[in-house]
């Protein structure tokens, strides 16, 4: 009976309740987008370190697990190997180069080291993993690989600041691999001594097969849990200090604050959503005061007053919702591949099981006032 009394009035005023539904329409929009560009930044900044096969970063003492400002001697990497508990042991060195393209400005991507097959290297989707030799083969990321249309096998030229000079590598893309942004660039994959021959430097001809290392990717067997297995490696070597993946990538140069300040808008979003829909249907009860007081007068419960009001708050909102998904979901596929709006199943089912909830929060005024509509005052207004 209530789900039927609230249709049968929403159908009756089909274009009020049509042009309200537009309003949550738009903060819905407004909210998905905000939770998208959220996921996209984070996602753009971690993807790398997210899907890192491994357990734990080393880390140089004192960073703050900057994987930027962390130097770690290539000997902690051998000594490392050979800690108990550990099943691999990788080492990371990242830096920054340019892909020449035919056409277009010079491509920023993350030039990272790593040795092939240990944690830190990521496996081939296409073509083949990165091997120890030959020396002039990269792994690339399938970000570049769509943006420049390249296939193993191709020739990638990449552009670095050596000394005084901007010099050009040819490098022969070995495979693709998923998806692997780093500080909000796409990477390239090579080997330890390639990366240290052909990253920026300030002397061209400082050259070594053990680099400095920025972080070590540590895999356990499983023998300890992470706690035990942090308090060993932090005995054996020095100077260092270990870090799981999510705080490795949550410590980044404004990761906190960037995701702070998209979750207090879409919070301050909420919270305004809440108080629109509250205040709609706070006017509508007044509006219908005679129509309840009669509802109460011929015997009808709060119960059904209140059901009544509820179906029609939810039934209005979930509309409103359905809207604004559809339309976020058009302009998110019509926007350029460089604006980073990204949404996952998880983000956007709580945001929407959200924004249908603070709907019937937001009329839980208007039902206490139905609550207390006397019949006889109802009627004589």
């Amino acid at each position: 009976m209530a789900i039927y009394l609230s249709f049968k009035e929403i159908w009756r005023n089909k274009t009020k309740y049509f042009l309200f539904s537009l309003v949550i329409a738009l903060i819905s929009v407004l909210v998905l987008f905000t939770a998208g560009l959220g996921e996209g930044l984070a996602t753009n900044n971690k993807e790398y370190l997210e899907k890192l096969n491994a357990d734990l970063l080393i880390f140089q003492k004192d960073v703050s697990f900057s994987t930027i400002e962390s130097r770690l001697d290539f000997k902690k990497f051998k000594r490392s190997k050979r800690i108990d508990g550990l099943e691999d042991a990788g080492p990371i060195a990242f830096s920054n180069v340019k892909v020449i393209t035919q056409n277009e400005e010079p491509i920023d991507v993350s030039f990272i080291g790593v040795e092939p097959f240990t944690p830190g290297a990521p496996d081939a989707i296409n073509g083949n993993n990165l091997q120890t030799y030959p020396s002039k083969m990269v792994l690339i990321d399938e970000n570049i690989a769509n943006l420049l249309s390249i296939s193993p096998g191709d020739i990638l030229t990449i552009k670095s600041t050596q000394g005084t000079d901007d010099k050009l590598f040819d490098l022969t893309v070995t495979g693709i691999t998923s998806g692997q942004r780093y500080f909000f660039r796409p990477s390239i994959f090579v080997t330890l001594p390639t990366w240290d021959r052909y990253r920026p430097k300030s002397d061209p001809n400082n050259y070594s097969t053990q680099p400095v290392l920025n972080v070590i990717a540590i895999k356990s067997n499983g023998k300890y849990d992470l706690n035990r297995l942090s308090t060993i490696i932090s005995d054996t070597l020095d100077d260092i200090e270990t870090a799981d993946i999510v705080t490795s990538y949550e410590s980044a140069p404004g990761y906190s604050e960037q995701q702070g300040t998209l979750n207090t808008i879409k919070g301050f979003t909420f919270l305004i959503g809440t108080l629109v829909i509250g205040g709609f249907f706070q006017i509508q009860i007044l509006q219908k005061l005679p129509q309840i007081g009669m509802l109460k007068a011929i015997g009808a419960p709060n119960g059904l007053v209140s059901s009544a009001a509820i179906s029609q708050i939810i039934m209005v909102s979930l509309f409103g919702v359905i809207i604004g998904s559809t339309v976020t979901f058009l302009l998110a596929s019509s926007l350029p591949s460089n604006v980073p709006v990204y949404f996952t199943p998880s983000s956007v089912a709580i945001t929407v099981v959200t924004l249908i909830f603070i709907g019937p929060l937001g009329g839980l005024l208007s039902i206490r006032m139905a609550h207390k509509v006397e019949p006889l005052t109802a009627l004589d207004m």
